[in-house]
């Protein structure tokens, strides 16, 4: 984790507007400078649906809840610092997320090139559920259903 921290020490909390800058440098295509993510981001957290995970020297992801997939709940975006990956706070996110789900079943989804978030979903709990073609040529989409909403 960034500067040492132990997961015990991190927080999840809902994200407000004013986090908006912190976590566009937490998000490493944001920070390259990518428009849409940066006004995503921004949207996410005025509207209340991003949640960020911080530690001591601040910031370490963010996770995304919408409420627009067949009226379930949907974690659109979950990432978390490359200095803080692999040290359980994207675990911690989707834990936050599925406590506030406000819907029966919360999915997500991922490209099939991403293994360490198949891996995160897997450790966590997470079902495959399904696999479109389409959305990004040669990468079909992977979904998922969060086992402790499945019911």
């Amino acid at each position: 984790m960034t500067d040492r921290e132990h997961l015990d020490e991190v927080v999840v909390r809902p994200a407000v507007a004013a986090d908006a800058d912190a976590l566009v440098e937490v998000d490493s295509i944001a920070a390259e400078g990518d428009a849409e993510r940066r006004a995503g981001i921004r949207r996410w957290c005025g509207q209340g649906l991003a949640s960020v995970a911080e530690g001591a020297a601040g910031p370490l992801g963010y996770c995304v809840v919408e409420y627009t997939f067949f009226g379930h709940g949907f974690v659109t975006m979950l990432t978390v610092a490359p200095a803080a990956r692999g040290g359980g706070v994207g675990r911690r996110l989707l834990e936050a997320a599925a406590a506030s789900c406000t819907t029966p079943k919360l999915f997500t989804s991922t490209n099939v090139s991403n293994q360490p978030m198949q891996r995160l979903l897997g450790r966590a709990g997470w079902s495959p559920v399904g696999l479109l073609h389409g959305l990004d040529e040669g990468d079909p989409e992977l979904f998922y259903l969060c086992g402790s909403r499945a019911g």
